[in-house]
């Protein structure tokens, strides 16, 4: 039994804790606050993603596809809430209608299932409220409760006898005598040993790969914000609803959570540093980007809610970079693996992506 450290209890770290855990491996996570999925994990959309967007063979493909499957799985084993709502990806000029047939090509070369394109009276019978000129129906876009996955995966993780140690951040780490040596700090700060080292921490991945000895330079961090706004009245609509996907990320979109409640986000706000205040003054933005595809929005009914922060790889303008999982194939050190840009659909390709990284580390 070989032991492995993974910085970071995030959804992606308790994957990959999983997986590990199943193959038979002693498993800690080390996470640096005082409670798991606080970071990234915490503050998304919740929705599990058909596998639409993502260049045919890239990472983010097979492992959203691939981890579609798997999540709906375990929600389903493990009573996790969730439900297949579907998602209609909306056009309402002939520019957006030609993205729209773009998103289909790629969504059926991805092996989407169930993909079908309507025109505005089908999309009308659907949801009466919705105003656009065609739209893509994917069927087997869903929700789900990311915490209880978290709380799900842990589970799985102490029952196989590893452990997660809360308020315990890694500070650095070396490669001694066949082993890493891992330094952490927090109340009772020391060192521990381990055969694998999986970073997984999120917006933090590249200041913790610039404190390990002898790792390539990390590649840059983007921050990218979004914003969601709370819809402070009775939703109209029974499905997900996605404008054509703009720079850096899809669209001011309606998210509908378990519990019935809509919000509209995230749109994309380019910053410098780690900032998750609202602004109230983004409010007229939003209701101009919503009325586009629904007229019918009431004056006076969106209200601050939340903010993300996407680590992405790519900045404005450039072409959306691909998930990116470091082994020892790419920087030569044994037994450590490095994942950088782990955005959207890191939550639907979890499960997946932690399967990936143990045989990253042939493991």
């Amino acid at each position: 039994m070989a032991r492995a450290l993974i910085a970071g209890a995030g959804v992606i770290g308790l994957a990959v804790g999983r997986a590990l855990a199943r193959r038979g491996h002693e498993v800690i996570l080390a996470e640096a606050v005082g409670a798991i999925g606080t970071g990234v994990s915490a503050r998304n959309s919740e929705v599990i993603h058909a596998g639409l967007y993502y260049p045919t063979g890239s990472l983010k493909h097979r492992l959203c596809v691939a981890g579609r499957h798997m999540l709906y799985d375990f929600a389903a084993s493990h009573g996790i809430a969730h439900r297949r709502l579907g998602k209609l990806v909306v056009a309402t000029d002939a520019g957006e209608e030609a993205k729209l047939e773009q998103i289909l090509t790629l969504g059926r070369a991805n092996g989407v299932e169930g993909l079908v394109a309507l025109d505005r009276a089908a999309v009308r019978a659907l949801e009466p409220e919705l105003d656009c000129t065609a739209a893509l129906l994917s069927p087997e876009t869903g929700i789900v409760d990311a915490h209880g996955l978290m709380l799900a995966l842990r589970g799985e993780i102490e029952d196989a006898g590893g452990a997660v140690a809360l308020n315990t951040p890694v500070t650095g780490a070396e490669r001694r005598d066949g082993r890493w040596q891992i330094r952490f700090g927090g109340a009772e700060p020391g060192m521990i040993e381990a055969d694998f080292f999986v970073i997984a921490a999120g917006l933090g991945a590249q200041a913790l790969a610039g404190a390990v000895e002898g790792l390539e330079t990390p590649p840059p961090l983007v921050l990218a914000k979004g914003n969601y706004f709370a819809f402070t009245g009775r939703p109209p609509f029974r499905h997900l609803v996605y404008p054509a996907p703009v720079d850096g990320g899809l669209g001011v979109h309606v998210t509908l959570d378990l519990g019935g409640r809509m919000r509209f986000g995230p749109d994309v706000e380019w910053i410098g540093a780690e900032d998750y205040t609202v602004s109230a003054g983004r409010i007229g933005e939003f209701e101009e980007r919503i009325r586009r595809f629904w007229p019918g929005l009431p004056a006076d009914h969106l209200a601050p809610d939340y903010a993300g922060i996407r680590p992405k790889l790519s900045g404005p303008g450039e072409a959306a970079a691909d998930f990116r999982l470091d082994g020892p194939a790419r920087h030569g050190l044994p037994g450590l693996a490095c994942l950088y840009g782990i955005e959207s659909p890191g939550l639907t390709a979890s499960l997946a992506l932690g399967e990936a990284v143990a045989d990253l580390l042939g493991a």
